[in-house]
């Protein structure tokens, strides 16, 4: 008889759940139709994420299974899983006993009509989540690996929760997520009381507290099972199409997956409600739970879906399909012209276009000094960043360990395998051991039994992937760097050098040199949110002391380097090289551009002198550095990546 202790605690029920509204709701929907494509639930920890999505999982119907009926699972992938696990891989069982290559089902099979959930899905290596997403889109997982090729069913609720202080997914994963919802602890006292008063009465009686929310659970579940058996019959009318159009249209969103989402969503929610037909409050929900996560193309953009915009969209979505459907009554009447007198705005007729406005400009002359207005030079606001400057191709030269990333080459146990060695690998590569030793069991008298196996078979996994990097920008804010055309380029570089990491997962920090020191005003991280913030009060002027910038980014680089030995660092200086900051400034800067480099870090210098009379000094500091330069001006991915890939 099993004891006290032995018996299984009951899970948190569903029902019982304070708040969360709107992941409870995206959650149900998912389950009503699990072809949405899962939720991403991004949120601060300690907002019950994990306690909602277990929870989910005893509202979905019972399973057929081989004849027998059992519970829907939960599927829990961890952060370190490894590609076989998570797909599958060889039955080494029945290779070594019957000598039959065989298939044995990873994580996605056992997922199959119940939920896979993944922990901190912004950690996970991307491949694996590229796999995640492909197998709920599509139901099926196929494999073709190892001399085997095996497709199974794999229609499972996808919920992958991130807390976005720990670093962003990329702008294609993010699009894969069906739905998203971002969380956050109320700050409301009394719904927070209540939060804390349930939880303790779960810990106190488990089973009692199961007890006490047992019939609204079943109730749930009763609707979900309900609703997914009405989901076929639930008609979209052209009219709730035209609107869903409109609205992705509106939004500005890329490809067509978010009108494909956004249908799916507002059909489920109608048949979640019990109506037979899709009407504009269903897109407005769906819209609030498949917009957000889309529209945000870069770090730049807010996260969120503002309601204003959402209500000007479904306004003019309605105008419309009531246009279309007005049009459709006319039943072919010819349409009128745009201008009853048939005059352009260049025959003098009504135009949008005004007189041109012979005001004077908004930008007064440029002072290199100082800007006008009366605002001194130490406090000028940096120009508005241009777009020249793309990064795609920046690498940090040679092989890294792994750090996860997008960005660098790797050698690392976190790669895709791609052929075994002999040599030192990353962990056995079992199948290719099996295979070398197979091809020897007859010269080894082996008729029966197990595997007999010599040394001479092992075979190492050799991996290879990409890595994220720590990208330690100095910036030169100085007042002979603070004109306005300069800086607007100097502030588009690292813009999109900002955007860049934040699609190849980096780290970033930054730098400025201004007056008498170098502040960091962004210690390293992978937070896109806090970058933005952090640079939007970029201020410029004064002297430039190099020399402490330096110092300065090789104390955060190899401080860095304790905390995460694996990720390796590249400093990028945007400066024109004058060095006016304390005494003998130009020769302090070189001094500590050489230790700098003693330190192996990589390193590149963006010369942002301009003028007829070239000093070099940029290009100076460059080779102290033993590492890449290159002009402002001359700016291009292909240049970079070339500077840098010879930097030693």
């Amino acid at each position: 008889m099993r004891s006290e202790e032995d018996r299984p605690v009951a899970g948190f029920p569903f029902s019982a759940v304070v708040g969360q509204d709107q992941l409870r709701l995206a959650l149900i929907l998912c389950a009503v139709h699990p072809g949405i494509g899962g939720v991403l639930v991004r949120g601060e920890k300690g907002t019950a994420k994990s306690t909602v999505v277990r929870a989910l999982t005893a509202l979905l119907p019972a399973v057929d299974d081989a004849g027998t009926t059992r519970p829907a699972r939960l599927v829990e992938l961890p952060v370190g899983a490894t590609e076989d696990r998570v797909i599958g891989s060889i039955d080494l069982e029945k290779v070594l006993r019957d000598g039959e290559r065989a298939f044995q089902p990873g994580l996605l099979a056992a997922a199959h009509q119940g939920v896979l959930y993944v922990d901190e899905v912004n950690l996970l290596h991307d491949h694996l989540v590229d796999v995640l997403l492909d197998a709920a889109a599509m139901g099926r997982v196929h494999i073709e690996r190892d001399g085997i090729s095996h497709s199974h069913p794999a229609k499972f609720v996808l919920v992958g929760t991130m807390n976005p202080e720990e670093g962003e997914l990329r702008p294609q994963l993010l699009d894969r997520f069906g739905l998203a919802v971002d969380v956050a602890a109320s700050r409301d006292v009394d719904v927070r009381m209540e939060v804390v008063r349930r939880r303790l009465d779960y810990e106190r009686d488990p089973e009692a507290f199961v007890a006490r929310y047992e019939s609204a659970d079943q109730e749930l579940a009763a609707e979900i099972h309900t609703a997914r058996n009405k989901l076929d019959s639930v008609e979209l009318s052209n009219r709730e199409l035209r609107r869903i159009a409109s609205l992705c249209a509106s939004f500005d969103v890329d490809g067509m997956r978010a009108d494909l989402v956004l249908a799916r969503t507002a059909t489920a929610h109608a048949a979640w409600r019990g109506d037979s037909e899709v009407t504009a409050e269903d897109v407005r929900v769906a819209a609030e739970l498949t917009l957000p996560h889309r529209r945000r193309r870069d770090p730049f953009d807010e996260p969120g879906l503002d309601q204003q915009q959402l209500d000007d969209a479904l306004e003019q979505a309605d105008q419309d399909a009531q246009s279309q459907v007005e049009d459709d009554a006319r039943d072919g009447e010819p349409e009128p012209p745009e201008n009853p007198d048939g005059r352009g705005p260049e025959d003098g007729g009504s135009g949008d276009d005004g007189p041109d406005d012979e005001g004077p400009d908004d930008d007064g002359p440029e002072d290199p000094d100082g800007p006008g207005g009366g605002v001194r030079a130490t406090e000028r606001p940096s120009a508005p960043p241009a777009g020249e400057f793309k990064a795609k191709l920046l690498e940090v030269p040679g092989v890294g360990e792994g750090a996860p990333g997008r960005r660098s080459r790797s050698m690392s146990s976190r790669g895709r395998v791609v052929r075994s060695t002999r040599e030192r690998g990353h962990g056995l590569h079992l199948t290719s051991t099996v295979f070398a030793a197979a091809e020897s069991q007859v010269a080894r008298g082996r008729t029966a039994g197990r595997l007999r196996l010599a040394p001479d078979d092992l075979r190492s996994a050799i991996r290879e992937g990409r890595e994220g990097n720590l990208i330690v920008f100095v910036v030169d804010a100085s007042g002979s760097m603070a004109a306005r055309d300069r800086l607007s380029a100097v502030t588009g570089a690292v813009v999109s050098l900002l955007r860049d990491a934040y699609q190849r997962r980096d780290k970033v920090a930054v730098i400025t040199v201004r007056g008498r020191d170098a502040e960091l005003v962004l210690p390293p991280t992978s937070s896109v949110d806090i970058a933005v913030r952090r640079l939007q009060s970029l201020r410029t002027g004064g002297k430039s002391p190099l020399a402490e910038g330096f110092l300065r980014a090789r104390e955060v680089v190899l401080r860095e380097r304790l905390r995460d030995p694996q990720r390796r660092a590249l400093v990028v200086t945007l400066t024109d090289g004058r060095a006016t900051g304390g005494k003998d400034a130009l020769h302090r800067a070189r001094v500590a551009a050489h230790l700098l480099a003693d330190a192996s870090v990589a390193s590149i210098v963006v010369d942002c002198e301009t003028g007829l009379v070239r000093l070099g000094l940029a290009a100076e500091l460059a080779r102290e550095l033993r590492g890449g330069y290159v002009r402002l001006a001359e700016l291009s991915a292909q240049q970079v990546a070339d500077v840098v890939r010879a930097a030693a």
